[in-house]
């Protein structure tokens, strides 16, 4: 019987959650399957995969064939590694023991990755947060500034305008004042003169009269 180490999905529309199984390979993909190995949730990021490296390895040695996406998620996880080195004991390239030892180093270093990449997402999505956070904090400071008014700029237009009209009031009227005593300034010169006349005409008439006595 064929059997394929393959995923089976589960979960919600939109927010997929896989079985990691071992299937007869006639089998539907949702189907019967003949051992769960683990599980994969690709909605995290980095992505949560449990597996059963021991029994996932006891399978490829019988000749099971992973899909190409659980090759990918076997090797991530260090199952592919470990059947390598087993088959290197196998071999008699080393021992069981070193072949344990090879495989916890690699194991540590792959979490030491795991973990750098959780630790830089960490960061740029706390950084991120502080961008956002600080345009969220312009941008309200702005709308705040654009929705109170300007009583400063308001008022000095206002004040400009009322120094001008004064001004120009003030012009008219000190014209118009001296187009009066223009108009009034010949007037008082004419009767100057009327006035003096009216004064020199008895003084003339007395002494035609002083004379005309004497002459008598």
């Amino acid at each position: 019987m064929p059997v394929k180490i393959r995923l089976q999905r589960h979960g919600k529309k939109g927010k997929p959650f896989y079985w990691i199984v071992a299937a007869d390979s006639r089998s539907k993909r949702d189907g019967k399957f003949l051992e769960k190995l683990g599980t994969y949730n690709p909605n995290t990021n980095p992505a949560t995969i449990n597996i059963d490296v021991d029994g996932s390895v006891k399978w490829l040695q019988n000749g099971a064939q992973p899909t190409d996406t659980a090759r990918a998620i076997l090797s991530y996880k260090g199952v592919m590694m470990k059947k390598h080195l087993l088959g290197g004991v196998a071999k008699g390239a080393f021992s069981e023991e070193d072949a344990e030892k090879k495989f916890a180093a690699w194991l540590q270093e792959k979490e030491a990755k795991v973990q750098a990449k959780k630790d830089g997402l960490s960061k740029a999505e706390a950084e991120a947060r502080a961008k956002a956070l600080e345009a969220e904090k312009e941008a309200n400071e702005k709308r705040i500034a654009a929705a109170q008014p300007e009583p400063e700029a308001e008022e000095a237009p206002a004040a400009e305008e009322a120094t001008a009209e004064v001004a120009e009031a003030a012009a008219e009227e000190t014209q118009a004042v001296a187009e009066e005593v223009k108009e009034e300034a010949p007037a008082s010169e004419e009767a100057a003169p009327a006035e003096e006349a009216k004064e020199e005409a008895p003084a003339t008439e007395a002494k035609a009269e002083e004379a005309s006595s004497e002459e008598e």
